[in-house]
């Protein structure tokens, strides 16, 4: 007959001579081992985040020397350091480098900055309220009816608002489609995610159909631009244009920071999170609503980027664990380092040519992300 012993968790005569979880010197059971771990989570944190602001800024730094004529590093940063009031580096040489620099290349290097970390912002929160690393911003069709709304703009040839008419469409024309998708998806009051998902589904296959109709009444010049426009680019980005995204894409960030703890409680499912104080269909309600903002704002102003809300999220999360709040600042600094390296390869890849920046978003996060998928495969027999 078996006989069951009790747990010897609190013994101190065990094989290894004190050693291990129980000894005195072990982690956070310990008196002074709670402190250490917070320590150490700190400076993994602040490693992170100070090493992607380091990724951005180099990028940024790069991003700003390479253009027509080259201009050296030292002069860029010389440049925005006397800008700041402060001379300590060589100032630009060549006649035309501080009017190109401010005027051209350092709105360029700021709006795609910003429209990554809206776009990578925007696919945690996703992430999130989905409980699925697949899930990102397109899924609530905020990126068709912007481009659907954007492409009516330049078939019918609309100029009411002048040169802001494309982009204040195509942005009121994903926050309506996101609308659209979350009355649909609602019933009895609850928003379940697969109704929402499905919904989605269908709403983007009509307003593709839609894309696809203006296309055809389009003429030649129509026909180019919106193919152009739903494909991305940051040419012609203008400090106007920054003015406008930044603060909308700021707010949505920190919108979302504030929402990290009931995003991490949401994770542990509904019925939980109901039960600790969480009001979930809210909290899905808003996490949707800055979804769209901070997506809407990125489309309006540079078209359709593909990926960088699916990849650089769940990339981020392989590396710093699912909390958010630490998830949500880390995606926002990588989606914008991955976007302005990607900008400054579209435009050097092709001697003078400006190559679709969302075309190469897809070239590299389409086999990247299956590279991700193929080694949660192996590695976890699943999804982490």
């Amino acid at each position: 007959m078996t006989t069951l012993t009790p747990p010897t968790a609190g013994r101190s005569g065990d094989r290894s001579g004190g050693s291990g979880q129980d000894g005195p010197t072990s982690g956070a059971g310990t008196p002074g081992g709670r402190p250490r771990a917070v320590a150490r989570a700190l400076v993994s944190r602040v490693g992170l985040l100070g090493g992607l602001l380091l990724l951005l800024l180099g990028a940024g730094l790069a991003s700003a020397a390479v253009g027509q004529f080259p201009i050296p590093p030292s002069e860029v940063l010389g440049s925005v350091l006397h800008r700041l009031g402060l001379d300590l580096g060589p100032l630009p040489t060549h006649p035309q480098a501080e009017n190109s620099l401010w005027n051209v290349r350092f709105p360029r290097v700021v709006m795609t900055a910003v429209v990554g970390a809206a776009l990578a912002t925007a696919g945690a929160l996703m992430q999130g309220v989905f409980g699925n690393p697949l899930a990102e911003p397109s899924v609530v069709g905020v990126s068709a009816g912007a481009a659907v709304a954007a492409a009516a703009v330049i078939v019918f040839s609309l100029d009411f608002l002048g040169p802001w008419t494309i982009a204040a469409c195509a942005f009121a024309g994903g926050l309506v489609t996101t609308l659209l998708v979350y009355v649909m998806a609602r019933d009895n009051g609850r928003t379940e995610v697969v109704t929402l998902v499905l919904t989605g589904i269908a709403i983007n296959a009509v307003a593709n159909a839609g894309l696809a109709f203006l296309l055809f009444l389009a003429d030649t010049s129509s026909r180019e631009e919106i193919v152009f426009w739903t494909l991305g680019s940051f040419n012609g980005s203008r400090w106007a244009e920054v003015q406008v995204a930044l603060p909308i894409a700021a707010v949505g960030v920190g919108l979302s920071l504030l929402l990290a703890r009931q995003l991490d409680l949401l994770a542990l499912g509904d019925r939980a999170a109901r039960h600790v104080g969480v009001d979930v269909e809210r909290l899905r309600l808003v996490c949707i609503g800055l979804v769209a903002l901070l997506t809407a704002v990125g489309v309006a102003f540079c078209g359709v980027i593909a990926f960088v809300g699916l990849v650089v999220p769940h990339l981020i999360r392989l590396v710093a664990g699912p909390g958010h709040r630490l998830l949500v600042p880390a995606s926002a600094l990588a989606g914008a380092a991955l976007l302005v390296l990607a900008d400054l390869w579209a435009r050097t890849a092709i001697t003078s040519a400006d190559l679709p920046i969302g075309m190469l978003t897809s070239l590299i996060g389409g086999p990247f992300f299956f590279w991700l998928l193929r080694r949660a495969r192996r590695t976890a027999g699943g999804w982490a």
